[in-house]
């Protein structure tokens, strides 16, 4: 059975408290796919490092990697209390480890406090992230379940924006 803790939008909050190594991955991604085993075997020596190892699904969790703002995969960020880094190093066993038990991520810059997965600014994010997820559901139900061309569904979406932003001058 896997140590890791899978997170989503209903859970990601527990990374605030605590120490986390976290991994954004997509199962169609090679690297993700690469690192993965390594990850595990980190995840089970997570209990004597005092760190707790978890992984987001990009393609399940929309708004969580918008939230993070996460542009390649894989991207591992440590999170010490609620204070984030992005972690750069080797994506090895032996130099996972050692961030954590050498404390080398006290000499990485944290993320800017604006730039903060629990800030406005990044829950504001997320929610264009579903957003975009959602106006992709619409697009392929008219598409494909109603059998509307694609220039038609695009014209459908050009209308729509210029009728709410005509609604929103007003």
């Amino acid at each position: 059975r896997s140590r890791v803790q899978v997170l989503g939008g209903s859970n990601w909050s527990l990374v605030l408290q605590g120490q986390w190594m976290l991994e954004f991955y997509a199962p169609w991604c090679p690297a993700c796919q690469q690192i993965e085993p390594t990850w595990e075997s980190f995840a089970k020596e997570s209990e004597h490092l005092d760190i707790t190892v978890g992984k987001v699904d990009i393609t399940r969790e929309p708004g969580l990697s918008g939230r993070f703002f996460v542009t390649t995969l894989p991207t591992i960020y440590h999170a010490n209390d609620g204070v984030f880094r992005r972690y750069r190093g080797s994506r090895t066993l032996e130099d996972l480890q050692g961030y954590v038990l050498e404390r080398k991520w006290e000499a990485v810059e944290p993320v800017a406090g604006w730039k903060s997965p629990s800030s406005i600014m990044m829950h504001g994010m997320a929610g264009l992230f579903h957003l975009s997820g959602w106006i992709r559901q619409i697009h392929s139900y008219l598409t494909g379940t109603l059998g509307i061309h694609v220039w038609v569904s695009y014209a459908i979406f050009i209308l729509a924006t210029l009728l709410i932003g005509l609604f929103l001058g007003l």
